[in-house]
């Protein structure tokens, strides 16, 4: 008796049950549809804006799924310099960074071309650039030659959640995947062609790491597709993180099924649907800064104060207090204080009532009074 999905014949004829996964499928797309409409309504200036963060959170998020945390400035930096965005005041950012970046960006700004073995070995080697994953020396920019198993638990007492497609299948495996991937007369929708890219993909396990970051942006890519639109505003990786338990245990469940993967279909559409509502109820304050920054359009204002002004509608944790200006905006307090001090007296922001040591800023917005 097969352990793994893999192991049964013609595995990859995956099936599932149409009326759950349509519904689900449904739900998403009416989100899908109804949020890109409202972004059309927006300003070049904003739609640009809630581009580089939705793609800054997917690279962040998809990382911190694997445990790794990434420098968000340096990560925010390296994409709007590849999105030709105004750098100033943006910090520096290293190879690695950059490398990272660009991997993420080929997924969903090149989302028309075709996904080929050298462009995932491209990919994998953005990801591993020394060759070293942690301590341990990995095959780069090529398929794996060993066995792999993923394991959790101490050396001696490991638990095995899942053996993947043997070394020697791994090519021919992601040939056909590869052929069904760029298929596309394929009678799936592109949505769903995305979830079942995620679960073909990261089955094959076909390198020696980085298997999850680059299912997560092989989704990313097909959703752009579904979309026909190389700008993002939501991120589906966000959402993973905050399910990463049922995202562990739905996968170890498909890939220990016999090819019925509703379970997978239906979790997955659900959680990119609970990413879209978060994505809608986060246009309210993009709305809100688009019509911001169109009533204050001919005030001088510093990209310093532009990025804290944007970090007070992005829903700041706390109060707004000159220290915590200058430790976000990386600058001393006394060109905090300035900064502050300049927007006051220009009328875009009011100082809370509290004085002295507990002085904290709002913004003193007309249209939609204090946030």
């Amino acid at each position: 008796m097969p352990e793994y999905i893999h192991q049964h014949e013609k595995w990859t004829d995956f099936r599932w049950q149409d009326a759950a996964v349509s519904a689900a499928l449904g739900e998403a797309r009416l989100l899908q549809g109804r949020i890109m409409g409202q972004i059309h309504s927006l300003g070049l200036p904003s739609k640009e804006e809630r581009n580089l963060d939705m793609l800054t959170s997917d690279v962040l998020n998809s990382f911190r799924i694997e445990g790794e945390k990434l420098d968000r400035d340096e990560i925010r930096s390296s994409v709007a310099r590849r999105l030709g965005m105004n750098t100033a005041g943006l910090v520096p950012t290293s190879r690695y960074t950059d490398g990272i970046v660009e991997m993420m960006l080929d997924a969903t700004q090149n989302y028309r071309e075709p996904l080929t073995e050298e462009r995932l070995f491209g990919w994998h080697a953005s990801l591993f650039p020394t060759g070293y994953s942690g301590m341990n020396r990995i095959a780069v920019a090529r398929y794996r030659t060993e066995e792999m198993k993923v394991v959790s638990g101490a050396i001696g007492k490991e638990t095995v959640h899942y053996e993947a497609v043997p070394a020697k299948d791994v090519k021919a495996e992601m040939e056909r995947f590869l052929s069904w991937f760029n298929d596309e007369d394929t009678k799936i929708d592109s949505v769903l062609k995305s979830a079942i890219a995620h679960l073909w993909f990261i089955t094959i396990h076909p390198f020696d790491d980085g298997n999850g970051r680059i299912a997560r942006a092989i989704s990313d890519m097909m959703l752009a597709r579904s979309e026909d639109s190389a700008e993002r505003f939501y991120s589906l990786s966000k959402q993973i993180l905050a399910e990463r338990g049922e995202y562990y245990g739905i996968l170890k469940r498909t890939q220990r099924g016999n090819g019925d993967i509703t379970g997978w279909l239906v979790w997955f559409l659900g959680s990119l649907k609970r990413a879209l509502q978060e994505a809608e109820d986060g246009m309210r304050n993009v709305l809100l800064r688009s019509a911001f920054w169109e009533e204050y359009k001919d005030v001088r204002i510093n990209e310093r104060q532009r990025m804290m002004v944007n970090r007070l509608f992005d829903g700041l944790s706390g109060k707004l207090t000159s220290s915590k200006w200058a430790k976000m905006a990386k600058c001393s307090t006394d060109t905090a204080l300035r900064d502050i001090s300049d927007l006051v007296e220009k009328g875009v922001l009011t100082k809370g009532e509290a004085g002295g040591r507990s002085a904290y800023y709002e913004v003193a917005f007309k249209t939609s009074g204090q946030l």
